[in-house]
């Protein structure tokens, strides 16, 4: 039966307000460099207030998260702690309790492979000035890397610690953090597709459109170069490398993922990357493969229904856990 004329009318009218709200929408990007690195946010929106307010939210909880666990920073309340907790329980925010307490069980998921106190150590490293600590200064404070020197007080959410030289480092852990609480506050806003990263850390809300994001891994050795790129949608990806803070000293690169077991910086990898439902866990858990290596990094995603690993060990050769099948290496 056809349409009577005031329903085409209608139909004719929907049909316009659709095309004309989807050719207002569009994509908007900002970066800020926040946390000591490029923070990045994409979104799809109808509205370029309402975007723009988007991506200052996540910008601003950005700096809030820096001002509270950036260990440069003096009066941060992770500063606080190392300045202070082994001489006395530091209280703490209910929301740095719960971090420090993610990282120990990861510490305890990887076997130690993973553990914020690698910092005790660490913060004898000075990358900019390619200063490194002598092996004499790194045995004599190597006894204080040990996550099961860190005391949690659940009573009154403080954080101690039982051993002297103690300090603690979240940047294994915090950028991806702050990356699902920026995806956190973009859903709020209603947002659909988009992206939020923070340096190697990034996390997507829906596809690309009808399409996937493509993500590319850089390549560890050529600047600028892509070492395989990845179609994804709805899922975090974080990635460690050897090239992100290093310098090189008579043919050795020294660079901020520092071995808890050595206090040197881990070596026989050059890049690992992890994907899975959280920023929080890829960017843990890409620290922990590249300190594993190669075969018990692969060993542990296997265990990790929820994650998948792509490595690539000083050689330059590339491996992938089980979940990935046929990937789209760059250049081919």
């Amino acid at each position: 039966m056809p349409l009577s004329t005031k329903r085409l009318f209608k139909v004719a009218t929907l049909i316009s307000l659709f095309l004309l709200n989807t050719a207002q929408a569009e994509w908007y990007q900002e970066n800020q460099a926040i946390m000591g690195t490029r923070i990045s946010v994409e979104l799809w929106h109808d509205d370029p207030a309402t975007a723009k307010q988007c991506e200052e939210a996540v910008f601003t909880e950005m700096h809030r998260i820096d001002a509270l666990m950036s260990p440069y920073k003096e009066d941060s309340l992770l500063a606080k702690i190392n300045r202070e907790a082994s001489k006395q329980p530091v209280k703490v925010s209910p929301e740095l309790y719960r971090l420090i307490e993610q990282s120990i069980k990861i510490s305890e998921l990887s076997g130690g492979a993973f553990d914020i106190t690698f910092a005790s150590v660490g913060y004898l490293y000075d990358y900019r000035q390619h200063i490194r600590p002598s092996d004499e200064e790194i045995k004599k404070h190597l006894g204080a890397i040990d996550y099961h020197h860190i005391v949690l007080n659940p009573n009154d959410l403080s954080v101690e610690f039982n051993s002297p030289g103690v300090r603690i480092d979240l940047g294994g852990i915090a950028k991806g953090y702050a990356v699902d609480n920026g995806i956190r506050i973009l859903q709020q806003c209603g947002v659909k597709n988009g992206l939020v990263s923070a340096g190697g850390d990034s996390r997507i809300i829906g596809d690309k459109r009808g399409r996937p994001w493509m993500m590319g891994i850089q390549h560890p050795r050529k600047k600028p170069g892509v070492a395989v790129a990845l179609p994804l949608s709805d899922i975090a990806i974080s990635t460690s490398g050897d090239y992100e803070r290093y310098f090189d000293d008579e043919g050795e690169r020294h660079h901020h993922i520092i071995s808890p077991s050595t206090g040197k910086s881990a070596s026989g990898v050059i890049s690992a990357s992890v994907i899975g439902p959280e920023a929080i866990m890829t960017d843990a858990l890409s620290t922990t493969v590249f300190i594993l290596g190669t075969d018990k990094g692969l060993a542990l995603i296997e265990k990790l229904p929820a994650f998948d690993t792509i490595i690539i060990d000083d050689k330059g050769q590339m491996h992938y856990s089980s979940g990935f099948q046929a990937p789209s290496e760059a250049g081919r």
